[in-house]
């Protein structure tokens, strides 16, 4: 995941209990396969993947050579699966050493088997770029020249999207419309993979009826799956429920499509968008997502899902209708260390707050009494409805800060005052 949800994970996540994450789990050929596709994108041989380096070649290498196994057409230029593209020269780039570096973003097709339809799409994404070496982007900000390898972000999301096409591409009848297959590049430093694409798609943009975003859906714990993005189509809830029938997920929907993650780039184009996740855990941007803790079967459930929900919009006989958000306020940038409270955000509940998983040890939410159930509900003047709010309140405030928060526990709003932390 990028920019956004890295500022406010740095600020709020730390670590998760190790007891809450599942062990590696692959029972079938299956999730065997696509662990073995998890296990090579997050090899310490491609150095973590980041953009404009061999390992992030690679990579793109690798999907390319699958999506060609599987005999899709290649969507890229001249005749191939990569989309070239060079990143651009800004502030957030430089900061991440990306600046200026020639990419590629992977690009196939499963040409749809309806010749009046198949001139739409549903574009079926993932980034597969992550943080390399170092610490630019890692909470902690300690790990400089350690390889991140990223397994679940965003290889996960990667052997997912490879796993969808190959249910479509052997499934009894082949989608009615076009699917597009695009991993995107430089997602880290702001989605811009799939910004770019969005700009040059492989089927004009007004010929796509959905895009459906993978990012970080390795770590499925008791069976739960989040679906942001479901308020961007009134169909969305219902097209995800009938798909999860046979599956028994414990879906969460929310969200409208906007977000950190590669949805937002076609949600702007306004073009409904879902992105399936599996929540944030305490390896999030830090050296020890490895692929020993991907819980594959998960990750082929989620891709079954995904399958699932693919082929009943190709065969919708019309759009889906499109429901459109303002994008969210941007946060001002501030100077010196980012205040910190150390909460641990639950991302799939949205219960007029900001419910809580728990609090880091030793951290000012836990040294304040705040505590997991608790409902962030408000900072100082701020109101707290969702993530969006938290973020805009807490980055108002500087590290040492006095500040009441607000937090409704049971049926009780308790104001707790806390010094924030930084880092």
């Amino acid at each position: 995941m990028s920019t956004t949800l890295r500022t406010l994970l740095a600020c709020t996540l730390v670590t998760l209990a190790a007891a809450d994450l599942p062990a590696q789990q692959a029972s079938t050929p299956r999730a065997r396969k696509i662990l073995d596709d998890d296990h090579y994108l997050a090899s310490d041989a491609l150095e973590g993947r980041f953009p404009g380096t061999p390992g992030n070649d690679s990579a793109a290498a690798y999907i390319a050579r699958e999506l060609r196994r599987l005999g899709l057409r290649p969507g890229g230029d001249g005749g191939t699966f990569l989309q070239h593209w060079t990143i651009g020269n800004t502030s957030g780039t430089r900061a991440a050493h990306a600046a200026g570096a020639a990419v590629v973003n992977v690009v196939g097709i499963l040409p749809g088997a309806d010749r009046r339809l198949a001139g739409q799409d549903i574009v079926v994404g993932a980034h597969f770029d992550h943080l390399g070496r170092g610490s630019f982007g890692d909470p902690a900000g300690d790990t400089t020249h350690q390889i991140h390898n990223g397994a679940d972000d965003n290889a996960s999301g990667t052997a997912a999207v490879l796993e969808v096409a190959r249910l479509l591409k052997a499934a009894r009848h082949r989608p009615a419309r076009s699917i597009v297959f695009v991993l995107f590049n430089a997602e880290e430093e702001g989605a811009l993979g799939s910004a770019f694409y969005a700009e040059h798609p492989a089927i004009p943009m007004d010929s796509t009826l959905a895009m459906v975003n993978l990012d970080m859906v390795g770590r499925m714990r008791d069976r739960r799956v989040i679906a942001l993005g479901v308020r961007s189509a009134t169909e969305w809830q219902a097209l995800i429920d009938s798909a999860n029938a046979p599956l028994h997920l414990d879906i969460r929907a929310s969200g409208d499509g906007w977000g950190p993650s590669d949805q937002a780039a076609f949600f702007a184009r306004k073009r409904p968008v879902i992105h399936f996740f599996t929540d944030v855990h305490e390896d999030y941007h830090r050296p020890t997502d490895d692929w020993e803790k991907i819980n594959a079967d998960g990750i082929a459930d989620v891709a079954s899902l995904a399958a699932d929900v693919v082929q009943r919009l190709a065969a919708r006989p019309g759009p889906l209708t499109f429901v459109d958000a303002p994008p969210p306020a941007p946060v001002a940038a501030s100077s010196g260390a980012r205040p910190s409270l150390g909460t641990i955000p639950d991302m799939g509940s949205e219960p007029g707050g900001v419910l809580l998983q728990g609090v880091r040890s030793g951290s000012p939410a836990e040294v304040a009494g705040i505590r997991a159930g608790d409902v962030l509900v408000g900072m100082g003047p701020h109101t707290i409805a969702n993530l969006q709010d938290f973020q805009n309140a807490l980055s108002s405030y500087h590290a040492g800060d006095t500040v009441e928060v607000r937090v409704r526990r049971g049926t009780q709003v308790v104001p707790i005052t806390v010094v924030l932390g930084g880092r």
